[in-house]
């Protein structure tokens, strides 16, 4: 016979999920800093964790405090950021599958880089680093203001909203392939290995870029009482006090904050967003006070497991970590849908 829970029993059923959501916690923080330590031993020269009681000899040193711990804690901050997007805008839109590619902040970011690598080598100048960042960055904030413009001109929110950024990154797309159509060989193979992602743009940008990145994913995080009140509904949201308008208009420009600099510094990493925040629904626990942490430690572990893989696959080189993430979390997510399809409801 199923037992049936009273009001008096609450709290301790209560106590009990908080006691399993610190557990779930605890063991993704833990993957998290064992993917941090498999990236800083292995690669072209293996740092055995043995070495580190020992001491480090001088190349060893300089291999994992100049190349591998900032490419580490870059890829740690990119994943982290990608997959609290993911929460926040699959809260926003009640849509399972919403990430930060599909509102057109990431095309819109993506379309003014490769316009400003394809200048940059069609006029033969001089592109630094912080160009192509830039760029991006000034990408995603014009393709967001436009957003938040026309939810205030037109009335668009929810639904419409989400369609209209669908809409911006199909144009963004298009006018993107034009520019690849156009493309030498040179600036071909420079704009599709950059569209792959690669850790490598973010090394290359001074560390004070990463403190409104860092900022606003704190500020994220702490906004789980609101996204609780936005994922019981707008009519539920509105009867318990919260404004719609200029609350949704804050989450939109957080998210494109941050899916503006992960484009910027990282270039298109796609998929984090999508399979992490599913992954934790599918665990039964779909909190935001729960979810936004949790996410956070798993997306920046697999981004780190990702760019393992990418460094590690090749012995003559290194894949774009943009591709590995596709080609692991696309069969997942498959995966993960046709099994959730198939059960028994």
């Amino acid at each position: 016979m199923r037992s049936t829970a009273t009001p008096a029993d609450l709290p301790l059923l209560m106590r009990a999920q908080q006691r399993r959501q610190r557990w779930l916690l605890a063991l993704l923080g833990l993957a998290a800093l064992a993917a941090l330590l498999l990236n800083l031993s292995l690669g072209s020269l293996p740092i055995p964790l043995t070495d580190w009681w020992h001491g480090l000899n001088p190349l060893q040193s300089q291999v994992i405090w100049s190349l591998r711990l900032p490419r580490a804690l870059l890829a740690l901050q990119v994943g982290a950021g990608l997959a609290v997007c993911g929460v926040v805008l699959q809260i926003l839109f009640h849509n399972p599958v919403a990430e930060p590619g599909l509102v057109g902040i990431s095309g819109g970011a993506s379309l003014l880089a490769v316009a400003a690598i394809f200048v940059a080598m069609q006029w033969g100048l001089p592109l630094p680093p912080w160009g192509t960042s830039l760029a991006a960055f000034c990408g995603a904030l014009l393709v967001t203001a436009g957003l938040l413009w026309l939810s205030r001109r037109a009335g668009l929110i929810g639904a419409r909203l989400l369609l209209l950024g669908v809409a911006v990154g199909i144009l963004s797309g298009a006018l993107t392939t034009w520019l690849l159509y156009f493309s030498d060989d040179q600036s071909l193979r420079a704009i599709m290995f950059w569209m792959m992602g690669s850790l490598a743009y973010g090394q290359a940008q001074p560390v004070y870029w990463w403190l409104p990145y860092l900022l606003c994913l704190g500020w994220l995080l702490s906004q789980h009482r609101q996204l609780a009140l936005l994922q019981l509904g707008e009519l539920q949201a509105q009867l318990l006090g919260l404004e719609l308008a200029p609350v949704r208009r804050r989450f939109i420009l957080a998210v494109a904050l941050l899916s503006g600099m992960t484009v910027a510094l990282a270039g298109l990493i796609g998929f984090i967003g999508l399979v992490v925040p599913h992954l934790l629904r599918l665990l039964g626990r779909g909190e935001p006070a729960f979810l936004l942490p949790a996410s956070a430690l798993g997306g920046g572990g697999l981004l780190l497991l990702a760019d393992l893989l990418s460094r590690s696959l090749l012995a003559s080189g290194e894949l774009p970590v943009g591709v590995v993430t596709a080609s692991l979390g696309a069969p997942l997510f498959i995966y993960l849908l046709v099994r959730r399809h198939a059960e028994p409801v």
